[in-house]
């Protein structure tokens, strides 16, 4: 555009201000501001979540403006106290952000000028190979054969055993020997393992190894919790029978509210134990994060946070605040405390208002403003010294299902409300301290995302009306045609996490009253778990390879399974040891030039693609020719049967 677009001053009529289509050459510090304006969107809008499980699995109406007003008070709530933080976690010199510094290579790589070498390629050159190639062959796993996203080919052998297909199904089992032929079975949950370090992959592994090969079967094959009524993995709820919990026996239609004598006379609510056990890592992994911080990081942090509160004013030594403050204006102070007054107001109209239809009272969103406000120093502390970042969806789970049972609406948006404006407040400092590294002008930073994540959000959230009302049957993979996108895991684990905290509530699962007062214990596993690889450290300094070593990681290995499932483990870890260890080791020089080229290239091409194939095929019903490799599932049917004595669930053999 540069190249091509008219330098030409044009002229505004009947003004003295004119402007030109072609402002210059592209530089880095446009390209910075657009990767921030991207990435305002690129997380995702947490509360699409909420619209979608509103309209989609609870079947109900759900005022429009408070949708809109939900997507974007979530998202830009975060953004309003940032400010009060931007001199302990981005002025600050001892606040580095280690995951700036690989963006900050990946910019500087990208703009300065390279020549061809002998019989090779530049890294643009390797780009448009790889991402036309991308958006070639992702026809074929999106459309043509979209069976080898998942290929388990012990349930190609063993088609009539249960227990077969549990252990080497990718998509409902243990995915034993399955691996998919598509990147976005590769890093579709997970991110891109290209710019994952070796070692947190390596650990993930691990976790993924001990959860899934050996926690996992032992306590299913014991019958612990009566796992062999249920599937060995599913992500849905089911009732003292093995069937899937009717919601409608417990939930009152008119209030939309816990109906607690038909709860009494109907079930207490039962999971399938991995997932049960999926909500024990969420306790354990949270705990253990404060531990392995505390022991490892703790007395660092500590200094760092009495050196910074000890530098008063302009009196940092960082060479990059410096030339910051003598070279630009920074953002008022009062822009911050305009966005936190305005969008309070907004969610408390999202809320209180539209016949208060999302459940929340205005001291809720008050709670969760000063849980997340709480929060946001020392986990940005965390984040900008170590690269670990503590969530907050299930303290807030808990929080409000303890307080405030049987309304899942109220849950969720509590949730909402705490955990994502504590990470958008996160990601607009970190990007800040990208601004900072890069030399970027903090006015046009704080415009660029708070611009971009408006649009961001409004697009989102249209988009995901838009879907809602024009896609018959969507999130209902039994009434979906074979081969549709439209199956929704994501929303049909955070639907049932709002009938685990928000209906049924804590109080009935994990006390006495419910089924898993047990999984309590994980808490206390996860304080005392990186205890012994402290100790170690300790004892033997001179082995670096103790502290990589990383327990939170390992136990919070699969805190996303489902809607992650195991070849979605398998491909990811596979594909990045090779990279990050084979590839870096013998061919460190490639490695280091194209690595991270490689990863954003088939993001693209496979984003591409997918933009083509719906609009110009899915969106007017077309699915392809109806064949056996047209399925979206790795045909092992039997996985998700029940292995009990006398269950019987529906295309499952009796036992």
């Amino acid at each position: 555009m540069a190249t091509m677009l008219p330098t030409k001053q044009v002229n505004v009529p009947f003004t003295k201000w004119s402007f030109s289509l072609n402002p210059g050459p592209f530089n880095l510090k446009e390209h910075v501001l657009i990767t921030m304006f991207a990435n305002a969107g690129s997380g995702g809008v947490y509360a699409v979540n909420i619209i979608t499980i509103v309209k989609a699995f609870y079947h109900r109406n759900l005022n429009p403006a408070a949708g809109y007003l939900l997507s974007q008070t979530t998202q830009l709530l975060g953004y309003g106290w940032a400010g009060l933080f931007r001199k302990y976690l981005v002025d600050s010199p001892y606040m580095w952000w280690p995951s700036n510094l690989v963006q900050v290579s990946l910019f500087r790589t990208l703009h300065e000028p390279e020549k061809r070498s002998r019989g090779g390629v530049t890294r643009l050159q390797f780009f448009l190979i790889v991402f036309i190639s991308s958006f070639a062959y992702y026809l074929v796993p999106s459309y043509l054969f979209p069976s080898i996203t998942a290929v388990s080919f012990i349930c190609l052998i063993w088609k009539k055993s249960i227990t077969a297909q549990q252990i080497g199904s990718g998509l409902s089992g243990m995915g034993l020997g399955s691996f998919g032929l598509d990147w976005t079975t590769v890093a579709s949950f997970l991110g891109s393992p290209l710019a994952t370090p070796a070692f947190a992959i390596i650990n993930v592994l691990i976790g993924f190894f001990l959860i899934v090969y050996v926690m996992l079967p032992i306590a299913y094959w014991t019958n612990l919790y009566d796992a062999k009524k249920f599937p060995i993995i599913s992500s849905h709820v089911f009732d003292s029978t093995g069937q899937p919990y009717n919601l409608t026996r417990i939930l009152d239609s008119r209030t939309f509210q816990i109906d607690q004598a038909g709860y009494n006379g109907y079930s207490k609510i039962y999971l399938s134990v991995f997932f049960a056990f999926t909500y024990g890592v969420s306790f354990a992994a949270l705990t253990a994060a404060i531990s392995h911080v505390a022991l490892f990081n703790g007395k660092t942090i500590m200094q760092m946070w009495k050196k910074t509160r000890s530098m008063a004013g302009d009196q940092f030594g960082d060479v990059h605040t410096r030339l910051m403050k003598k070279n630009y204006e920074a953002v008022p102070q009062w822009w911050f405390h305009v966005i936190l007054i305005v969008v309070l107001a907004l969610s408390f109209i999202a809320c209180e208002g539209f016949n208060k239809q999302l459940q929340l009272p205005w001291w809720g969103i008050l709670l969760a403003f000063a849980l997340a406000l709480f929060f946001t120093l020392p986990i940005g502390i965390i984040t900008a010294t170590t690269n670990q970042t503590l969530g907050l969806n299930v303290i807030t789970e808990l929080v409000i299902g303890y307080i405030y049972p049987g309304k899942p609406l109220a849950n969720v948006s509590f949730k909402t409300y705490g955990y994502i404006s504590m990470v958008q407040a996160l990601t607009f400092l970190g990007d800040f301290k990208l601004g900072h590294y890069m030399k970027i002008p903090p006015k046009s930073m704080f415009v660029v995302q708070l611009v971009g994540t408006i649009v961001a959000s409004s697009v989102y959230f249209g988009t995901a009306w838009w879907l809602l009302e024009s896609v018959p049957n969507i999130c209902d993979p039994a009434l979906l045609p074979e081969g549709s996108p439209w199956t929704c895991p994501g929303d049909d684990v955070f639907y049932n996490a709002s009938i685990i905290w928000g209906v049924v509530g804590p109080l009935r699962m994990f006390t006495k009253l419910g089924v898993y007062p047990g999984l309590n214990w994980f808490f206390l596993v996860g304080l005392l778990a990186p205890v012994p690889v402290w100790l170690l450290s300790r004892k033997f300094p001179n082995q670096k390879w103790i502290k990589l070593i990383h327990m939170p990681i390992i136990i919070g290995a699969t805190g996303i399974m489902p809607p992650a499932r195991a070849v979605n483990y398998v491909m990811w870890g596979a594909v990045g040891l090779f990279f990050n260890l084979y590839v870096y080791r013998r061919y460190r020089q490639w490695w280091a030039k194209y690595t991270y080229v490689l990863s954003a290239a088939l993001d693209a091409g496979v984003a591409l693609m997918g933009i083509i194939i719906f609009f110009a095929l899915q969106s007017k019903g077309i699915f392809g020719v109806g064949w056996w490799g047209l399925a979206a599932d790795d045909h092992c049917p039997l996985a998700s049967c029940p292995t009990a004595p006398g269950m019987v669930a529906e295309g499952c053999p009796a036992i």
